[in-house]
C-alpha cells in the first residue's frame, strides 16, 4: 500500500519503488529535482522539509549537481528516506505529484567532462571486418586496456532534443578529392553512461568504483560514418562524434542495480594491477533500439569486454581527476547475434544489408526525419525489474551556415 495512486508505481513495474531515477523538469516554478515513481514525478522542493538539514539542499533547487557533489553516504540516505515515503501510506507534507508526460526533462546536471569507450570486442571485431572486409584484427593494445576518446562536453544533450544532420569532410573510395558537406551515413550507437559525482580524486581502483558513479543513463552517441572513415585516419573521431551525444532524463542510481551486477568473462592475458577486479562489475543491463516504431536491436551489455569499474580506473589512472558532473559512456553495446548489433553500421553490415522498417521503408542509414529510441531494463531484488529512462531523438536536416 501507498499513497501514490499510479498502476505504474508497483514492485513488478519498471519504476516502481525499487528504481526512483533523478532528473530535473520544468514546471510552472522552473526546473525542478524530482524522482520518478511509476508515470508520475515527485518533486523534491516541496518535500525538503521532510528529508532532514542533511539533505534538503542538496535537491532543493534546479539541478542535481549539489547531491553529485555530496558523495555515497548522502546519496545512500536520500535514497533510504525516498524509498520510506513514497511506500508510506500517507503523503508526507509538501508533497505533489506531476505527470512525467506533462512536462519537459532537461539536462539534470552539469557535463563537466564526457569520454566515450569502445568495449564491445563484437562491435569492434564487426566495424573491422567491415572497414576491411577481412577477418578482423583489432589493435594489439585493445586486450590490454579500455580504449577511449574524449568527447565534447558541450554537444551533451538531454532526452528529446532534436539532432541536426552534421557536415563535416567526407571520401568516398575513387574519389580523387574530399567533399565537404552533410553526412550521408548517420548513424546511432546504443551505449550505457555513467555519470560522476563525490570526491574529486585521481587513480580510483576498481573497488571504489561506487565512490565515484552515482548513477547509470541510457546514451545515445550520435555518430556521422562517411565522416568518421576520413577523418579516423591516423588518429581517433573528431566531427564525426562531436556534434551530439543524447542521454536519458532519468538517471537511474547505482544503489538500484545492485542486484545486477555479473563477472565479465575473464581476460585473454593477465591485466595491469590497476585493471584488476576483486569483485564483479559487469551489469546485466538488457537494451532495446526502436527506429521510428520499429525495434531494431536488442543489445546486451553483459557482453562487453571490460567493465565501468576498469574503465573509470583507467581513465584515472594517470592522475587525471574525476569530478562531480563527468560522464563517460561504454561504447557501442553489441552481441554475437545479429539481432544485439548496437548500430545502423553493424546492422547494415556497412549499408550492403538494409534492414526494413514496419510502414515497410528500408534504411541503412538514418535519414531526416526518422526518430530513434533507446530504452532499457535490469533485475532487480526479488525478481523485480529496474527501469532504465528512454533517450530519444529525431533527426532535422541539416543546418544552414
Amino acid at each position: 500500500m501507498t499513497w501514490i495512486e499510479d498502476p505504474e508505481f508497483a514492485p513488478d513495474k519498471p519504476f516502481g519503488p525499487q528504481t526512483l531515477p533523478y532528473g530535473v523538469l520544468v514546471t510552472g516554478s522552473g526546473p525542478v529535482a524530482a524522482v520518478r515513481v511509476g508515470r508520475h514525478a515527485l518533486p523534491l522542493r516541496g518535500i525538503a522539509g521532510q528529508l532532514g538539514p542533511r539533505l534538503a539542499d542538496l535537491v532543493a533547487g534546479g539541478s542535481l549537481d549539489p547531491l553529485l557533489a555530496a558523495g555515497r553516504a548522502h546519496w545512500r540516505e536520500l535514497r533510504e528516506r525516498l524509498t520510506e515515503l513514497v511506500t508510506a501510506d500517507r503523503a508526507p507534507a509538501g508533497a505533489e505529484l506531476v505527470r512525467t508526460d506533462w512536462h519537459t526533462l532537461v539536462l539534470p546536471f552539469t557535463v563537466a567532462d564526457y569520454v566515450d569507450f569502445f568495449s564491445s570486442r563484437h562491435h569492434a571485431e564487426n566495424v573491422a571486418r567491415i572497414a576491411h572486409r577481412a577477418v578482423a584484427q583489432l589493435p594489439e593494445s585493445w586486450s590490454h586496456l579500455p580504449v577511449a576518446y574524449h568527447g565534447r562536453s558541450g554537444t551533451v544533450y538531454v532526452s528529446g532534443t532534436d539532432i541536426h544532420r552534421p557536415s563535416g569532410q567526407r571520401k568516398a573510395s575513387g574519389d580523387l578529392h574530399p567533399a565537404f558537406g552533410p553526412t550521408r551515413r548517420l548513424d546511432f550507437e546504443a551505449e550505457v553512461g555513467f555519470v560522476c559525482g563525490g570526491e574529486p580524486a585521481a587513480r580510483v581502483p576498481t573497488s571504489e568504483f561506487p565512490e565515484h558513479v552515482f548513477g547509470v543513463v541510457l546514451v545515445n552517441d550520435w555518430s556521422a560514418r562517411d565522416i568518421q572513415m576520413w577523418e579516423s585516419t591516423p588518429l581517433g573521431p573528431f566531427l564525426a562524434k562531436s556534434f551530439a551525444t543524447s542521454i536519458s532524463g532519468w538517471i537511474t542510481p547505482l544503489e538500484a542495480l545492485e542486484h545486477a551486477r555479473i563477472p565479465l568473462p575473464g581476460p585473454e592475458q593477465p591485466l595491469q594491477r590497476y585493471l584488476v577486479e576483486h569483485e564483479p562489475w559487469g551489469l546485466d543491463l538488457r537494451l532495446e533500439v526502436r527506429c521510428n516504431e520499429t525495434v531494431v536491436a536488442r543489445p546486451r551489455f553483459e557482453h562487453m569486454s571490460w567493465s565501468p569499474a576498469q574503465q573509470l580506473a583507467h581513465m584515472t589512472v594517470n592522475g587525471a581527476p574525476v569530478r562531480p558532473g563527468d560522464l563517460f559512456a561504454s561504447g557501442t553495446v553489441s552481441g554475437p547475434e545479429r539481432d544485439q548489433r548496437g548500430c545502423l553500421l553493424e546492422l547494415t553490415w556497412g549499408g550492403a544489408e538494409p534492414i526494413t522498417l514496419q510502414d515497410g521503408e528500408q534504411r541503412t542509414f538514418l535519414q531526416d526525419g526518422d526518430r530513434v529510441t533507446l530504452g532499457g531494463s535490469a533485475p532487480g531484488p526479488g525478481g523485480t525489474v529496474i527501469g532504465l529512462g528512454e533517450v530519444t531523438g529525431t533527426v532535422l536536416a541539416a543546418a544552414r551556415r
